[in-house]
């Protein structure tokens, strides 16, 4: 008697639109601020490639770019938070 397959992990879950291609960029720019600071959390940390649907070379092209502002002080960095000790 075969079992039944189970359901994959992906089974039910729609894909996630790409932000970058929706709003027609090629090419991230540093100085494009508001585009950047949908790829941050709340807390200034860069969000992983599976919250924001990019692709691993848009993924890539955002971190740098982040990172780039961060230097020319036009984002902020990570938040230290509360470290009690």
């Amino acid at each position: 008697m075969p079992r039944p397959a189970r359901p994959g992990p992906d089974r039910g879950r729609r894909k996630k639109s790409n932000p970058l291609i929706a709003a027609g960029i090629e090419v991230v720019d540093y100085k494009d601020t508001a585009t950047l600071r949908r790829f941050i959390s709340e807390r200034g940390k860069i969000r992983s490639r599976r919250v924001t649907g990019l692709t691993g070379q848009q993924q890539r092209q955002v971190a740098q770019a982040i990172k780039n502002a961060r230097e020319m002080a036009l984002l902020p960095y990570p938040s230290a938070g509360s470290r009690a000790g």
